[in-house]
């Protein structure tokens, strides 16, 4: 059975489209006009084996905020809608990736509920290319809106702008990976005592 989601996206500010195989071998084709942000989506789906592709047009001549604020948004529904009823999965997923002085530690709960957890190193440099390092958090608060997932997000140390933020897109991979493997123990169970996620 397939797991597939496509979003499309559309205001006066950016289109997006945002196509997800949870299932894939993490092919990745992404434009967003925002480098580094490119950069950490390829890391998305690579590392979750998600095939992504992502294209997005938005008003960068004012800045980058809602370019990406909209990608997250539409990546986070079509990650929910390839989902499905979430019939057999593992639910939960963890990971801890270091990137040289850097550590990243995720958890998430594919629960149906949204709420986020983030912390990251105070003092974390404003800006890598034209990528708002302050958007990290926004990313991941509006992915899990839209997800309607649970996820801890905690970088306990790092210097490096880049590896502060790479680490903690490496381990969401990782996380949201493990926690939508299918359980073959759990076949044709929802991961609930309610029933439902």
């Amino acid at each position: 059975m397939s797991r597939v989601g496509r979003v499309e996206r559309t205001t006066k500010e950016t289109s997006v489209l945002v196509e997800i195989d949870l299932d894939g071998t993490g092919q990745v084709d992404v434009s967003t006009g925002v480098g580094f942000y490119d950069h950490m989506l390829d890391q998305l789906g690579r590392h979750g084996l998600f095939d992504l592709t992502v294209k997005t047009d938005g008003d960068l001549h004012i800045d980058t905020h809602h370019t990406i604020e909209d990608t997250a948004l539409a990546l986070g529904a079509a990650f929910r809608q390839a989902l499905g009823d979430k019939t057999g999965i593992y639910r939960f997923g963890n990971c801890t990736v270091p990137l040289d002085e850097a550590l990243a530690q995720v958890t998430v709960d594919l629960s149906g509920r949204p709420y986020l957890v983030h912390t990251e190193p105070e003092n974390i440099a404003p800006m890598i290319g034209s990528y708002d390092t302050t958007m990290t958090r926004h990313i991941l608060e509006s992915f899990v809106a839209q997800a309607q997932i649970a996820l801890h997000v905690h970088v306990p140390y790092g210097r490096n702008a880049h590896h502060i933020v790479e680490c903690q897109f490496k381990a969401l991979a990782r996380a949201l990976r493990y926690a939508c493997e299918r359980d073959q123990r759990a076949a044709g169970i929802i991961p609930s005592t309610k029933g439902a996620l």
